[in-house]
């Protein structure tokens, strides 16, 4: 099965068309939260990815919005954010995304594998580095999981009491590029396949993977998109100005 994985769109249509464009074939599409939040086309970010496909686990900024859970731990510049898109989604929208699954979520045909938003362990936990990721790695039975929230395209890998962080290497920050990470066996995994709408790594341009689950291979990729015209909605929309400048350089 060749699975795509998209994570924190984050209401970047832009960013998430140019994925689409990029993806290899694929069987099935996987969702790993905060699809909304940020940019300034949630309702049409949720049209979009609904008509992908069904399974779907939940971000934080999917739960502020939806009023699942409040913003003392939002920054002010995500809290406004979360606000506007509150007032501007459709009904239909807000309900879809208050019934958004918590993960961990698996599937019966890929019983080592499971998707998340922050870890299985907890929903909102950031795993930004080693440190971050031991836990999950040696407590967790599941081999292979994948997650969101750090907007930081790579992951982590455990063999026996080892453990490394991998980052994809890429030689441009403009071009369309890919990078294979294949998956031994015996080992444990934690995999984020970046960010499609708010990449954090210094690269702005939209992340995304695909997995190989006969071949075990992650494949990283990112593209450029119409970073301009993102820009210029978040304008338009009166957002904070900070939600358009941040996207040109990763941050």
């Amino acid at each position: 099965m060749r699975i795509l994985l998209l994570s924190d769109i984050h209401s970047n249509l832009e960013a998430l068309d140019a994925c689409l464009a990029a993806a290899p074939a694929h069987d099935l599409v996987i969702n790993l939260g905060d699809t909304v939040g940020y940019g300034a086309n949630p309702n049409e970010v949720i049209a979009r990815v609904r008509s992908l496909g069904r399974i779907f686990v939940r971000g934080n900024h999917d739960k502020a919005v939806s009023g699942l859970m409040d913003l003392e731990d939002f920054n002010p510049i995500a809290g406004i954010a979360t606000l506007w898109t509150r007032e501007h989604l459709t009904p239909e929208n807000l309900e879809w995304l208050r019934s958004l699954p918590q993960g961990p979520v698996r599937l019966d045909e890929l019983p080592e594998v499971q998707f998340v938003h922050g870890s299985a362990l907890d929903e909102d936990e950031y795993l930004v580095s080693i440190r971050d990721a031991i836990e999950p790695l040696v407590t967790d039975s599941v081999p292979i999981t994948f997650f969101g929230h750090t907007h930081l395209q790579g992951g982590f890998v455990l063999q026996g009491e080892v453990s490394e962080s991998y980052r994809p290497g890429y030689r441009t920050v403009g071009q369309p590029e890919s990078s294979d990470w294949p998956l031994r066996p015996n080992r444990h995994y934690l995999i984020n396949p970046g960010s499609v709408g708010q990449p954090r790594d210094g690269d702005w341009r939209a992340a995304f993977a695909t997995f190989d689950s006969e071949a075990r291979i992650v494949t990283f990729s990112r593209v450029p998109y119409n970073l301009s015209v993102a820009q210029q909605k978040i304008n338009a929309a009166n957002l904070p100005q900070r939600l358009a400048t941040r996207l040109a350089t990763g941050r």
